[in-house]
């Protein structure tokens, strides 16, 4: 997930950076008007190996560094930015970049090389053509192993940073500086100035194709949404997550492990504009000292869902409150559907480490919720595990089709930070290995193995393979024709 890396890192991760580079010091050079030699006597190079750094071949030093942005008149930091300084660069990096794909090189073509002579129109046709040449390569089913596949390896890197990205965190702060933010819950006319802001147009509509959210139309810079109003699919959140792709520089996913990380960039994105870093950290670290930290606390103060309140504290938890926590999305049979953890438990998962679409131990808060006197109440509880004992608070986020259980969890040691760490529930869990839950008690089975058959209700979200499209899930057919019938 290179786009999670961080500018104050100054490396060059990958020969992308380098074109990007080289381009920024080509433009720079040129805007101040001096040739490679002059530029060459002014930080002691010779022309030769300024043009192989302005070619994004060759690694620059921290002193030429220092050097070229002196005598260019600018920063480091500019020098070093990740963001092409023109269109016309950001089409040369990109036919570069398309070059050095092995699926581009199979073709068998002469290297094209990409100088001033070459038309725009070239390198824009080079490019389309080139895209198309990789959807139709990667236009393959996403089947159940490659999503759950796809879903271990993101959470892992999710945990070895604690949840907590900087640099998402920094372009949400800057938009909202930019539109005026001074503090609490978000209101609709800084999120729709946001969008005015990214220089698009927002259409509330009743027609939206059943299998999107939103659609954006990008040649008109137009996004469609319908008015929903319930839990994480609430319209400013699913705006707010359309402009985090924008924000961020999606571009059309490459695979499912692509199409997986942009989404889950595009919600930490609506997570830190609803609740802020600069308002949501001095209110938990309150909480903390008060030992009175409460998801629905941060709920309410925001106007988020619960579901939202209880991620985002994940993100900032471990960062600011030198907590380790874990997350959990449960329907009431205990199928898990999100699942996030950097404090030691052990979720049931397959052979390939994947979590979502295994079933929950029944004594764990987020089963007990459900089947506590008043399941839409907050649920507090006391987990005895193999080897831990973890505290956590349940609940129940009612939505328009099923009921999902929203948990927060923290080591026993952890629990007097939280309100709710006086609670009596208490229970104990074998899960996931040994005997617990997961195999009916003895008596039982000896008096009724091989005399059931039940029907299965198929889990649809884990056995089925995706569809074969772009954007897994998304009839791209219905798309096109509702964005056609919008025209105008």
């Amino acid at each position: 997930m290179t786009e999670f890396a961080t500018e104050e890192d100054r490396n060059f991760s990958t020969e992308h950076d380098l074109l990007v580079f080289g381009q920024r010091l080509r433009h720079l050079r040129r805007a101040a008007g001096l040739t490679l030699v002059e530029l060459g006597e002014r930080v002691g190079r010779a022309p030769s190996q300024l043009s192989l750094l302005e070619n994004g071949h060759r690694e620059p030093k921290l002193s030429l560094l220092r050097s070229l942005a002196d005598a260019l008149g600018t920063s480091v930091d500019e020098l070093l930015s990740k963001k092409p300084p023109n269109r016309r660069a950001e089409l040369e990096i990109a036919v570069e970049k398309a070059q050095l794909d092995p699926l581009y090189q199979r073709l068998g073509v002469p290297p094209l090389k990409v100088g001033k002579r070459v038309p725009t129109e070239a390198l824009e046709h080079v490019l389309a053509l080139y895209e198309e040449l990789k959807r139709r390569e990667t236009k393959q089913v996403a089947t159940p192993e490659e999503a759950r596949k796809a879903n271990a390896e993101l959470r892992g890197m999710m945990r070895e940073h604690g949840n907590y990205f900087p640099e998402i965190e920094k372009t949400a702060a800057g938009i909202l500086d930019k539109v005026g933010y001074h503090g609490g819950p978000l209101s609709e006319g800084l999120i729709q100035s946001i969008a005015t802001h990214l220089g698009y147009g927002l259409r509330f509509v009743t027609d939206l194709p059943r299998s999107v959210r939103s659609v954006t139309d990008l040649k008109n810079r137009r996004i469609f949404l319908r008015r929903e109003s319930l839990g994480m699919h609430s319209p400013r959140t699913i705006l707010l997550q359309t402009l985090g792709h924008l924000s961020l520089g999606h571009r059309q996913p490459r695979d499912f492990a692509d199409f997986l990380r942009q989404r889950v960039e595009a919600n930490y994105f609506a997570a830190a504009v609803l609740v802020p870093e600069q308002t949501a950290v001095p209110f938990l670290q309150d909480a903390k000292a008060e030992r009175d930290l409460a998801v629905e606390d941060l709920r309410d103060v925001f106007s988020v869902s619960y579901e939202m309140a209880a991620h985002r504290f994940t993100n900032l938890a471990t960062q600011y409150l030198d907590l380790v926590c874990h997350f959990v999305r449960n329907d009431e049979t205990g199928i898990i559907y999100k699942a996030y953890e950097n404090d030691g438990l052990v979720f049931p998962s397959d052979p390939t480490g994947a979590i979502e679409g295994q079933r929950m131990c029944r004594y764990w808060a987020g089963r007990q919720v459900f089947a506590s006197s008043d399941r839409y109440s907050t649920y507090y509880q006391y987990t005895d595990k193999p080897g831990a004992t973890h505290w956590c608070v349940a609940h129940v986020d009612p939505s328009r089709g099923r009921d999902f259980a929203i948990t927060l969890g923290v080591p026993y040691t952890e629990s007097r930070w939280f309100r709710g760490r006086d609670t009596n529930n208490h229970s104990k869990s074998k899960c996931p290995n040994g005997e617990c839950c997961q195999r009916p008690p003895s008596d039982l089975a000896s008096r009724w193995e091989g005399m059931v058959w039940p029907s299965a209700r198929a889990h649809s979200h884990v056995l089925a393979a995706l569809p074969s499209d772009t954007f897994p899930g998304v009839d791209e057919a219905d798309v096109y024709a509702f964005v056609e019938a919008h025209q105008g």
